[in-house]
């Protein structure tokens, strides 16, 4: 019996020197947010941006559809918000040239949103840098409906 104790004793304490008991104490571990982008047949910005968004760790998925408004139509983004590719990530809709930091922000916070938009194409955004060319100052608005709020504020890629 004192030998069977002995035993035990010796077993637990070399499982806890090596860690094995610090189970509950591990971080989480998240996998790379799953994103599925739609975009039109025959642009080729929509790519970039995929490029800037898998180079932020996420996952995209690019889907060619040739009707774009249906598209948009289905996720709420109306004409005012529109830019040229519609993307969806847990649950949010990121509505064009959105940088990948506001969307891992949006992510973070939670916030009761539609999504992100970036109406229109601004210059030097994510997928829409042009060697030697001035990139723009643009707002990336959060968006439920019609409504919008400022988000965030960019020139090109970079939060100002």
């Amino acid at each position: 019996m004192a030998l069977r104790l002995a035993h035990y004793f010796v077993v637990g304490g070399l499982l806890s020197f090596t860690g094995f008991t610090s189970f509950a104490h591990a971080e989480p571990v998240t996998a790379a947010p799953q994103m599925t982008m739609y975009k039109d047949p025959y642009c080729g910005c929509c790519e970039g941006w995929a490029e800037h968004m898998k180079a932020a760790g996420f996952n995209v998925t690019v889907k060619v559809e040739e009707a774009m408004d249906t598209v948009k139509a289905k996720y709420g983004v109306g004409a005012n918000l529109a830019s040229c590719h519609t993307a969806v990530v847990d649950g949010y809709v990121i509505e064009g040239h959105v940088p990948a930091g506001a969307v891992k922000r949006l992510l973070a916070e939670r916030p009761q949103a539609t999504g992100l938009t970036a109406p229109g194409m601004p210059m030097g955004s994510p997928g829409m840098e042009m060697p030697g060319s001035q990139a723009d100052t643009y707002d990336v608005l959060l968006f439920k409906g019609q409504m919008t709020k400022p988000f965030a504020r960019y020139e090109g890629t970079q939060a100002l």
